[in-house]
């Protein structure tokens, strides 16, 4: 867990700079197995209909793409609103 949240700080701090393993492990941390791994696209269930999505994709060089890191914070702040309020 200690991993997870450091990961998490890091990746709100610079989401440009975020390997894909990392928002991997992040992603089934909170949203289980993907639904979709046969693609090039990891797929997460979420408990709601609608954005924000969990879709993710590794760019070149190993990394994740900043846009679906920004989408990941979004949906890990959904399910933290959602668990404290």
């Amino acid at each position: 867990m200690d991993k997870i949240v450091h990961n998490i700080k890091k990746m709100r701090e610079s989401p440009k700079n975020v390997r894909f393993s990392d928002l991997e492990k992040i992603c089934q941390y909170y949203f289980g197995e993907p639904r979709n791994k046969g693609t090039s696209h990891h797929v997460y269930k979420t408990p709601w209909p609608g954005d924000p999505r969990v879709n993710i994709q590794q760019s070149k060089g190993g990394m994740a793409k900043s846009y679906q890191v920004k989408q990941v914070l979004k949906a890990i702040a959904k399910i933290e609103e959602n668990h404290n309020g």
